[in-house]
């Protein structure tokens, strides 16, 4: 066990992979801290936690009283920039789940707040960390494409009225925003990290085909000009009938093609270079991962970098100005398409309560909860 006190926020559908990454990495696990004390109960039980491990319904009594040293924030998106901040006030690092906040203002609040108290600060993008997307990094980073030229994220999810009333704080535009910001703001992050992340303009369309219960869009597309003059295109939605079809990012290039699927960009599907520096067959063999559902093995070695980078006094793999990019892209193309113009980056002071009302959607029955995802 490491000597870093570990305590998270937020106990809801995510809150098992931030739990198992941190026993996998020998955190000390001190707190837990829930509006609902039976989810906390649930985590206790399931993970059989020690009974030195407390239990908070207030997160500043929390932060207080044990003083952790490593805090996940996994509580509904819209309070992700208050609690960061109070956090970092208490001198803790932090994980982020996505989005980091919902404003670009509470993004740039935690960054230059992170800076003046030194506390490491990590965007949960853990998919980052997939054998697959590892290795196209590392052949995006070795040029192995030569020129790059376009490519496209490919997020065909599902999520039906069940999974919205299990947490009313989904899909409203104060405390979510829609299947960009949620389901596809992971496969956003790669595909602006892969195509060289400075970005010129978007355009952007979104709408709420089948879902007139909740605020936000089930549906985006947007086509992104990259500042490298190489281009993206994003199809995102969860719409797709009857469940999860897939997760895929193509890149290509010159001299290179490449695509990465599965249910979340765990498999390496297209491998194709004009150097033949390696066998397809056994790249895909050996990169690719099964995992059982769409959040991945990520979280575990994320947590892991997280622990070096506090250990080492260096920044985490993936940062908080990494999850300020994909914030911004999301937002942009909200933007684009309540304007009906292309948008020009980068963008500032934006945040998805610029779009309430954008599709006409009661906010009646909307409340609080805690949930991820």
């Amino acid at each position: 066990m490491t000597n870093l006190r570990y305590a998270i926020i937020g106990c809801g559908r995510i809150s098992p992979n931030h739990i198992a990454a941190s026993q996998e990495n020998h955190l000390n696990i001190v707190a837990l801290c829930d509006l609902d004390e039976s989810k906390m109960d649930s985590l206790i039980s399931t993970f059989q936690l020690s009974n030195h491990v407390k239990k908070y319904t207030d997160y500043k009594k929390m932060l207080q009283k044990e003083q952790p040293d490593l805090v996940a924030i996994c509580t509904e998106s819209g309070k992700h920039g208050k609690i960061a901040l109070d956090c970092i006030e208490a001198g803790c690092h932090l994980i982020i789940e996505k989005p980091i906040a919902l404003s670009l203002e509470d993004a740039d609040r935690i960054i230059e707040k992170a800076k003046t108290k030194q506390v490491k600060v990590c965007a949960c993008h853990q998919n980052r960390f997939n054998k697959s997307v590892q290795k196209l990094r590392e052949a995006v980073l070795g040029g192995r494409f030569g020129r790059l030229l376009y490519g496209t994220a490919h997020i065909r999810w599902n999520r039906g009225k069940e999974y919205y009333t299990q947490a009313p704080w989904r899909g409203t535009w104060e405390q979510d925003g829609g299947a960009l910001m949620n389901q596809c703001i992971h496969n956003i992050d790669l595909l602006r990290w892969m195509m060289g992340e400075e970005i010129e303009d978007v355009i952007g369309m979104t709408d709420n085909l089948t879902h007139e219960y909740i605020e936000a869009e089930d549906l985006g597309l947007a086509f992104v000009k990259f500042a490298n003059g190489s281009y993206g295109v994003i199809e995102g939605t969860t719409t797709i009938y009857p469940q999860n079809l897939e997760e895929t990012l193509y890149i290509f290039g010159e001299k290179g093609t490449a695509k990465i699927g599965g249910k979340s960009v765990n498999l390496i599907e297209e491998w194709k270079f004009g150097d033949s520096l390696d066998d397809t067959i056994n790249v895909k063999e050996m990169f690719s991962e099964h995992p059982l559902n769409v959040y991945g093995f990520g979280h575990k070695p994320l947590y892991a970098d997280v622990i070096d980078a506090i250990q080492n006094d260096r920044d985490p793999y993936v940062t908080a100005e990494d999850g300020r990019k994909a914030l911004e892209l999301v937002l942009a193309i909200y933007k684009s398409s309540k304007e009906q113009k292309r948008v020009q980056l980068p963008i500032q002071k934006t945040s998805t309560l610029d779009f309430i009302g954008q599709y006409h959607r009661s906010s009646e029955g909307h409340g609080e909860g805690n949930d991820q995802e």
